[in-house]
């Protein structure tokens, strides 16, 4: 009777926890879905420069990189979130998603103020565990293609322009034995032009 007992309460906790662990990670695909979808309509690139080459003190960017799994993007955003009060910071910041291995989390990189150098440091956060497959593609509006790179740092590339759309596919392995949790989203970029203020249009 005691090890019908136990065996019904074992089993009632092993349900438990496989349902909070798909209800975790589900969680985990639409927080990071949406976090994307926000930081990637902020995503800029200026035309404010010094003449003198050597006088430039950042790069905005904008480099989408494909692989067969995991894919990465960086990119310049008005992401950066000021903690402090009447913080000397300002909004602007190089964003980057990409995902690591051995786990296969997906990350968020962060690096304020922009520097010259726009796919490396900062600071990095889990945003999802256990990532099956991260997908992005980016819709080229001059010729109404979807393409799996966009790289603006490069002529051979797409200088000095942002894609009009991102597509972002995300798939979470799920608890044991069940279907992974896949994530699909589509978003429109409103700034694709650099910004230049001083210039008169």
């Amino acid at each position: 009777m005691a090890l019908l007992i136990y065996g019904a309460f074992d089993s009632l906790a092993r349900g438990r926890r496989g349902e909070a662990l798909r209800a975790d990670r589900a969680r985990q695909g639409r927080q990071a879905i949406a976090r994307m979808v926000r930081e990637f309509s902020s995503a800029f690139l200026t035309g404010h420069q010094p003449l003198v080459v050597s006088q430039q003190t950042r790069i905005t960017a904008f480099v989408g990189e494909d692989s067969t799994q995991f894919d990465r993007v960086d990119f310049a955003s008005f992401a950066h979130r000021r903690l402090d009060r009447d913080a000397k910071e300002s909004d602007q910041a190089e964003v980057g998603y990409a995902v690591v291995d051995d786990p296969a989390d997906l990350i968020r990189r962060e690096q304020t103020p922009i520097d010259l150098e726009p796919r490396r440091g900062g600071t990095t956060a889990v945003l999802a565990e256990d990532v099956e497959s991260f997908e992005l593609r980016y819709l080229d509006p001059l010729t109404g293609l979807w393409t799996d790179r966009w790289d603006t740092t490069q002529i051979s590339g797409q200088p000095n322009r942002l894609p009009l759309e991102v597509s972002i596919k995300l798939t979470l392995k799920n608890a044991k034995d069940a279907d992974p949790l896949k994530f699909e989203t589509k978003l429109v970029l409103p700034m694709r032009e650099p910004l230049t203020f001083g210039n008169a249009r």
